[in-house]
């Protein structure tokens, strides 16, 4: 989407990527407007049409992809490595500050309950972050249950994955993490090693 803009181009696009996807995590993406984009970004219509030719449908999508990818950098680097108990527990924690941090302004819950149902285009977005996510989350599982069968590890690596989804729900309704902190505890501690076995 980036293709043929200058470097001050693709800073000002990005700047009004980042900034819509703040109004919709305050407002939802139903009931953000081309005119709430202009007045929060200080650009003329002429601008945002010159950036996204489709208007509002490429803006939400570009939000999505931006989403999208801060779910999985805030992640990083447990996401990518999960070969051990102690980078488990790091993971959890992190996940469980990032979203504590956020309360119901997360990108998660905006992707999941508004932005993915936006478009086609978001919704292929959406489907390919959970993917990624629960291919990372399987070879973690993998390393730390190599007893599992391949169809149980998948179920784990989902049910994790599901556990931070469902608790996200749970916070937009509540404003409350301690959902997600009992699910994600209840879903990861399988993994935990035997007594007397390395932690790494």
């Amino acid at each position: 989407m980036n293709r043929g803009l200058t470097a001050k181009g693709r800073a000002t696009r990005q700047r009004i990527v980042v900034a819509t996807a703040l109004l919709t995590r305050q407002k939802g993406a139903a009931e953000t407007t081309l005119d709430d984009v202009r007045a929060a970004t200080a650009t003329s219509k002429s601008q945002l049409f010159h950036y996204f030719p489709d208007g509002r449908a490429d803006i939400l999508a570009a939000v999505a992809e931006y989403e999208a990818e801060q779910v999985l950098e805030v992640q990083q680097p447990f996401l990518g490595d999960l070969t051990t108990w102690k980078v488990w527990r790091k993971w959890r924690q992190a996940v469980l500050d990032h979203y504590t941090e956020l309360g119901r302004q997360c990108p998660l819950g905006s992707l999941t309950t508004e932005l993915g149902k936006s478009s086609a285009e978001a919704g292929a977005i959406l489907t390919t972050l959970f993917e990624s996510w629960e291919e990372a989350l399987l070879e973690g599982v993998r390393s730390m249950r190599p007893d599992y069968p391949p169809e149980a590890t998948r179920e784990r690596a989902r049910s994790i994955l599901a556990a931070v989804q469902g608790g996200v729900v749970m916070l937009q309704a509540t404003g409350r993490t301690d959902y997600l902190e009992a699910a994600l505890t209840t879903t990861v501690e399988p993994l935990r090693p035997p007594t007397g076995r390395a932690d790494g």
